[in-house]
C-alpha cells in the first residue's frame, strides 16, 4: 500500500467517523489474494499476500481497522527482514500477546520496530474512537491522530509529496459531501505524474521518481494493484461499514488493466454488551 488518504472525525454522533481511499502498489509478479473474509479469521476482512502471509489493509466486524505502506528508502532494505503485512493482520486478528487499544499495540510494534524494513501503521478502533500512527524512521514515538483529513504515502505522515497534497484535498471535499465510494476508487486511479521540480529525492533515479509521482502508478513491473475505499458511518448505536475494492487481479493471480475486479462488503459494528 503505497497512498492512503483519511478523514477522521472521532466526535461525530451521526454520520461519516472514518472515510478512507487507498492504493495498493507492489510488483506485478507478488502474488496476493483480493479483498475477502479469511477462513482462517472469519472476523476478518482483507486482501492477503500469499508471499509473506499478512496484508496492507483490512478491517474486522468488531470495529478494528489497520494499513500499512512502505517507507522508501531503498539504501537501507534488507532482504532478511520480516516481512510487514504481519504488522496489520496482527491487529485484525488479536489474540494472546496483542495489547487491546491501537496506541498500545503501536508501542508494542515500536519495541521491535527497528527489525523491519521502513513502514508506516495505522492502526484504529471505530468502537473506542481511536487511530493512531507509527513510522519505524525517524524520531517519532506513536501517536493518537487529531481530528481532520491525513495523508500517508512512502514518507511519514501527512509529507507533502505532490500526489498525496492532491488527493488529499480531494478526499477532504468528496467526504464533507459524502460522495459514494465509486467516486474515491476513481479519484485514486489518476496517472498525472508530477513536475520535476516537484519531485522528492528518496534514492531513486528521475524516471522512477516520474513514474511513482503518480496516485495510480503504471510501470512493466510495479504498480497500483487495487483500489480500496471505505467508510464508517455512526449509525445510532451501531457503525455502519461500507468498502468496495476494485482490484487489478481477480484471485487469479493474472494482472488485468484496467481493474476488472470488484467486491462490495456492508455490515454494522454493535457497541459489545457490558459483562453481566
Amino acid at each position: 500500500m503505497c497512498l492512503i488518504v483519511f478523514d477522521w472525525r472521532p466526535q461525530a454522533t451521526n454520520g461519516a467517523l472514518f472515510t478512507l481511499a487507498a492504493n495498493r502498489d507492489e510488483f506485478l509478479r507478488r502474488t496476493a489474494e483480493p479483498l475477502h473474509w479469511w477462513q482462517s479469521a472469519p472476523d476478518v476482512l482483507a486482501g492477503r499476500d500469499l508471499v509473506g502471509g499478512g496484508t496492507w489493509l483490512g478491517l474486522t466486524r468488531g470495529g478494528r481497522f489497520a494499513a500499512l505502506t512502505n517507507y522508501r528508502a531503498p539504501h537501507e532494505m534488507r532482504p532478511d527482514a520480516p516481512t510487514r503485512g504481519t504488522l496489520v493482520s496482527a491487529w485484525l486478528t488479536g489474540g494472546d500477546g496483542i495489547a487491546d487499544t491501537p496506541l498500545r499495540y503501536l508501542a508494542q510494534v515500536a519495541r521491535h520496530g527497528s527489525l523491519y524494513n521502513g513502514f508506516n501503521l495505522v492502526v484504529g478502533d471505530w468502537t473506542r474512537r481511536e487511530l493512531a500512527w507509527y513510522c519505524n524512521r525517524g524520531d517519532l514515538a506513536p501517536a493518537l491522530l487529531p481530528e481532520g483529513t491525513h495523508g500517508i504515502s512512502n514518507a511519514v505522515l501527512d509529507t507533502p509529496w505532490p500526489k498525496l497534497v492532491r488527493k488529499r484535498a480531494e478526499l477532504a471535499e468528496l467526504a464533507g459531501h459524502a460522495a459514494p465510494l465509486d467516486r474515491l476508487v476513481t479519484m485514486m486511479r489518476d496517472p498525472q505524474i508530477a513536475r520535476d521540480d516537484e519531485l522528492p529525492a528518496t534514492g531513486i533515479s528521475l524516471e522512477r521518481e516520474r513514474a511513482l509521482s503518480a496516485a495510480f502508478i503504471e510501470t512493466p513491473d510495479y504498480g497500483t494493484r487495487g483500489t480500496t475505499a471505505l467508510r464508517a458511518s455512526v449509525r445510532g448505536e451501531a457503525i455502519e461499514v461500507e468498502a468496495v475494492e476494485r482490484s487489478d487481479d481477480n484471485g487469479s493471480h493474472r494482472i488485468v488493466r484496467p481493474g476488472d475486479f470488484e467486491r462490495r462488503e456492508t455490515f454494522l459494528v454493535r457497541p459489545q454488551a457490558a459483562p453481566g
